[in-house]
């Protein structure tokens, strides 16, 4: 992308990194109450019918989506102009939603910083290999990674895995800091699970609680993996790659009905995020329209994006996602074709030679005559 283009997004899109406090406290007043009102009426209506529940708790799990949205802001220091406000609504949703704000902070701003770069690939994204990759990996690296492509095992149990696992623990060579904070947000959720167990059973919490948290979850992380994960999108190697292009051809533009836009906080809006994540979840469909060349990426909708469920490798060459069935097919065609060029090339040599052979023939016969005479 031209120096120049780069430049006219940045300065279209500067003016909504402008953070408004009272957005953002009326973002926090209707998403944080509804979500803890509906999980009471989710206890009560427990006495009626756990059909009545299902719907409530449905509702549960998108507040807390959008709930996670507001600690995401916070991550960004694009929710509050204060970072100790950002940095304590941070650890208090991460607290509602599992996850430890320092750890994914950090993790988080690498994957910004690194989004679409095939050479820094494997912290705060989505395993990706590309076709060749897998070709050439070791039998168990392809068993590994087939089993954890796969949708019932990313968004089956990558939920446990990722929010009760993986965040209970601190990364290698974590520091001081981000060590401390995942050990408080353990204990603050230790404490508030064990408060709402006492307050309605351990049995009524878990018909609750685990749905709430399993269907946010799963939401969450197909919200992450589609946004980055469409046929064409953006991967390179570091000396082509391009933070502005990973930004906007990278990340589509997952055009949600109203209300899921709503819930999801417009997080949708994923180029524009990319490009500048100073940019509020309230400013972001404001930035998009008001910057022609954003409009022009990759659009997604709720039926397209299911596309991507099929999708397993990156092909470099072609610059598309391919199923592992379509990645066995071109690596066919691919060796049909290399075989080709070696049989063409080699019969090219053996021309080549053909005349000089003959013309040593010719001579061994003329040299006995030559000798007699």
């Amino acid at each position: 992308m031209a120096q120049s283009k780069t430049m006219e997004l940045k300065r279209a899109v500067a003016p909504f990194e402008q953070i408004d406090p009272k957005a953002s406290i009326k973002q926090i007043a209707n998403t944080i109450p509804p979500l803890l009102v509906l999980w009471a009426a989710a206890y009560f209506s427990l006495s009626v019918s756990y059909w009545l529940t299902l719907p409530i708790v449905i509702a549960a799990a998108g507040f807390m989506v959008r709930t996670f949205i507001l600690f995401h802001d916070c991550c960004h220091q694009s929710f509050f102009k204060n970072k100790l406000a950002n940095d304590i609504l941070g650890t208090i949703t991460g607290v509602l939603t599992l996850v430890p704000y320092e750890q994914w902070k950090r993790s988080h701003s690498i994957h910004h910083a690194t989004s679409g770069n095939l050479d820094k690939r494997g912290i705060g994204d989505v395993w990706i290999m590309t076709v060749q990759e897998y070709a050439d990996a070791s039998l168990w690296t392809k068993i590994r990674y087939t089993i954890y492509r796969h949708p019932l095992v990313l968004f089956g149990l990558g939920p446990i895995a990722l929010f009760l696992i993986q965040h209970r623990f601190n990364d290698k060579g974590a520091r001081r800091k981000e060590r401390w904070n995942l050990y408080l947000t353990n204990m603050l959720i230790a404490g508030l699970y064990s408060l709402l167990i006492w307050l309605v059973g351990w049995q009524a919490f878990l018909l609750i609680q685990a749905p709430i948290f399993y269907l946010a979850s799963v939401m969450g992380i197909w919200l992450f993996y589609v946004q980055h994960q469409f046929e064409d999108s953006y991967f390179e190697n570091e000396e082509e790659w391009s933070y502005v292009q990973a930004a906007v051809e990278g990340s589509s533009y997952y055009k949600l009905p109203r209300l899921l836009q709503w819930i999801s906080g417009n997080i949708g809006f994923h180029h524009v995020h990319h490009l500048s994540p100073r940019v509020p979840n309230y400013n972001l469909e404001k930035a998009h329209e008001a910057a022609p060349p954003l409009q022009m990426a990759t659009t997604i909708t709720l039926s397209t994006s299911l596309k991507a469920l099929r999708y397993r490798l990156w092909n470099e060459e072609t610059r598309t996602f391919m199923s592992f069935r379509e990645a066995r097919a071109y690596l066919v065609k691919k060796r049909e074709a290399q075989a080709r060029s070696e049989a063409i090339a080699l019969a090219a040599q053996a021309e080549e030679k053909a005349p000089a052979a003959a013309g040593k023939s010719r001579l061994a016969a003329i040299r006995p005559g030559l000798q007699g005479d």
